[in-house]
């Protein structure tokens, strides 16, 4: 049986809709007090909402295509084998692309006011400017 293709981590607990627009699966690979790593698979359309993290975050990307953008840029998008480097404080939103599923690992930095500030949602027309 060929497994290439196969994901390497179960898609998780669907992500509160709260803090996604679509459905999002994360499964938490590691969390404590330093630091959390989780990997989050977006199904298309899918994103979270603008946030920022007072520690910063690394986003690879593993599968599909993604987007990502910071206030005030364009959105880039994302393939699998991109890193996005994300320094403290800048307010930001990932998730999938219209026609494709999108999975990364996000490994977020804690500090004393936790790991993300989560903020309002992605409008479509936000989401529909790429």
């Amino acid at each position: 049986m060929d497994t290439t293709n196969d994901p390497v981590f179960p898609k998780g607990d669907q992500a509160s809709p709260d803090y996604f627009t679509g459905t999002a699966w994360i499964k938490v690979l590691m969390d404590d007090s330093i630091i959390s790593i989780g990997n989050v698979v977006f199904e298309p359309r899918a994103r979270n909402n603008w946030h920022t993290h007072e520690g910063g975050q690394i986003l690879i990307a593993t599968a599909g295509v993604g987007y990502y953008q910071e206030k005030g840029e364009p959105i880039r998008l994302l393939h699998k084998g991109d890193v996005i480097k994300i320094m403290p404080g800048v307010e930001h939103w990932h998730g999938a692309t219209p026609g494709s599923e999108f999975t990364h690992i996000a490994i977020t930095t804690k500090t004393k006011n936790g790991a993300v500030n989560w903020l309002h949602k992605v409008t479509d027309a936000e989401y529909n400017s790429y």
